[in-house]
């Protein structure tokens, strides 16, 4: 039984209300305060508890100067501290080294392979150029035996003609 056109209009305005209504109830619990969205980035925090820092750094405007009690608790600051100038440019000259020497190290390494990678294929398009050559050459063969042979018909055709002999498939054409 099909419904008459006044039905099918009523029909498809409640689908389309019912479906914009669920579009907007689930976009006001998904932006909603107290929503999974909300839920979600509260419980992805985490949940460390750190001491707070004892220390008033707000009082010098200038950064390279600490301010005194702060990372008296730290014994890697301490050290850190410790150290005179020469004794920290000269640590920082020998990581300088080393990381050059691991980069100047990859490179080389890649640079072999890069050779390597190259030889190869070089090695591989000459056996290409090669084939090519050759088989260049047996077509060369081939068109010379063909054109021998089509001489060579031509010469038998003409000696069979003049002995008599028709060709079958040309008397009908």
């Amino acid at each position: 039984m099909a419904y008459s056109l006044e039905q099918r209009f009523w029909c498809q305005r409640v689908l389309r209300f019912g479906f914009a209504f669920v579009c907007v109830c689930l976009g006001g619990y998904i932006v909603g305060p107290t929503s999974l969205l909300w839920r979600l980035k509260d419980k992805s925090r985490p949940q460390v508890s750190c001491l707070p820092c004892v220390c008033d750094c707000s009082s010098h405007t200038d950064d390279f100067f600490l301010t005194p009690g702060c990372g008296q608790n730290d014994p890697d600051l301490n050290q850190e501290l410790e150290k005179d100038t020469v004794a920290l440019l000269s640590e920082e000259i020998a990581l300088q080294k080393i990381v050059s020497k691991e980069t100047m190290d990859r490179t080389s390494a890649l640079t072999m392979d890069a050779k390597r990678a190259s030889s190869h294929y070089q090695k591989e398009a000459e056996k290409c150029n090669a084939g090519v050559e050759t088989c260049e050459e047996a077509r060369e063969w081939a068109e010379a035996q063909l054109r021998e042979e089509l001489k060579r018909t031509a010469l038998w055709e003409q000696r069979a003609r003049q002995l008599g002999w028709k060709d079958r498939k040309r008397a009908y054409t």
